[in-house]
This record gives structure tokens, sequence and C-alpha cells, in this order.
């Protein structure tokens, strides 16, 4: 499964997704500079595919440009990052009033019941955190609301670096699946407002996670 979703299979794509994976895997860290001789070279190619792969993870929120330092992985202060997560916790919220007029849409829990196996199985956090973010796809999905969908995906690059940090902690996995999997029994019962409040306990546990392991990580640099 790969972390990133770009219309075309062209070289600045794949090297895009390369430094997507490095970014999310934390291979690579919050403030390191992007070379573009170095994935040049690893790629074979002129250094015109990379400075269309770092515009195009720009636009993504992965990569910014600095003047007189050229392009460095995006890094997010402890507010901003609480402010991605209230963002996509609103826009859930949001998702779950629209459930709740409309109706649970079948397809939508189908596509969750598979993504939950996958994440039943899969101990790799980076992979643990796409899949994640899949199974509240299908909830912003079944809203029905292509403003909510298009609002929620530009947050997908951001959320997936900040959440593989959720869940690269130890127990994190596991709680998550079992709030995964209660929510999914809720909406199938058509429980929607239960669920909602399950849902944003959930995300309110999430950003408490984050914002703990945030400060932790202050304290030991």
């Amino acid at each position: 499964m790969e972390p990133i979703k770009f219309k075309d299979n062209s070289l600045s794509t794949q090297i895009a997704k390369r430094i997507t994976q490095q970014i999310i895997s934390g291979e690579l860290q919050p403030g390191e500079k992007l070379s573009e001789y170095m994935y040049a070279d690893e790629f074979g190619t002129s250094r015109a595919p990379v400075r269309e792969a770092l515009y195009l993870l720009t636009i993504e929120g992965l990569v910014e440009r600095i003047p007189r330092k050229g392009a460095l992985v995006k890094g997010y202060t402890s507010s901003e990052i609480c402010d991605l997560l209230e963002i996509r916790t609103m826009l859930e919220e949001l998702s779950m009033k629209r459930i709740a007029e409309h109706g649970v849409r079948e397809i939508s829990l189908e596509k969750m019941k598979t993504i939950l196996q996958k994440m039943h199985t899969e101990q790799d956090s980076k992979q643990y955190t796409q899949l994640n973010h899949d199974f509240h796809m299908c909830l912003i999905e079944m809203s029905g609301s292509e403003i909510i969908s298009k609002m929620y995906e530009r947050l997908e690059m951001p959320l997936l670096s900040i959440q593989n940090m959720s869940f690269s902690a130890v127990g994190k996995i596991e709680k998550s699946i079992r709030e995964h999997k209660l929510l999914l029994q809720l909406l199938a019962e058509n429980q929607v407002q239960v669920a909602a409040e399950l849902l944003n306990k959930h995300n309110r546990d999430v950003i408490k996670s984050i914002q703990e392991q945030i400060i932790e990580q202050q304290q030991k640099e």
C-alpha cells in the first residue's frame, strides 16, 4: 500500500512517493534538507523531475521551500499539529451529522470491514497509519458530501506524517483496533449518535496522546 496518491506514474511522481515514504517512516526528519542532486543520482535522471517532485510535495504540505536554504522537510509546531488534528476531528463530527441525516451506507461499511481485517494483522506503524486513514476516509465518504471529502483529502499527507508518531507508541495499535471495531459495530446497528460520541472520544484521545509525545520529545532535547 502506497502512502501517497498522485494521478500518474511519471518519474517525478515516483520520486515524490519515495520522499513521502521516507518522511512518513521518520527516515527524513522535520527541517532536514532535501538534495536535488542526491535524488537525481538515485533515480538516474536530471534535476528537473526532482524539482517537480518537490513542488508536488510542497502542495501536499510535506515539504517547504526556505529562501537560501532550499527544500526542507516540513516541520509542524505543537500548535500546528493540534490545529490539524482539531480540523480533522471537526470534519469527522460534521460527517457523522450527515450520516445521521442520510443514513448508513452499506457499501462503506463493507469497505471498512475489509480495512479492519487488514488492520488486525498489520504491525508496521507506517502501514497501519495508512490503513487507519483509509478507514476514517470511509466515514467521510459515507457523509455523501463532496465538500467534506475534498477538505479531508487535503489533510491526508500531513496527518499521515503526524499520526505515524502516535501509532509507533506501544499499545496504541491494539487500542485503535478495539475502538474501530466497536465503531463499525455501532454503525452496522445504526446507532449513529453513539458511534459519533465514540469517534469524538477516540479522536480526542489521539490529540492527547500526540501532545504527550511532543512534550516528552521536547524534554529530551
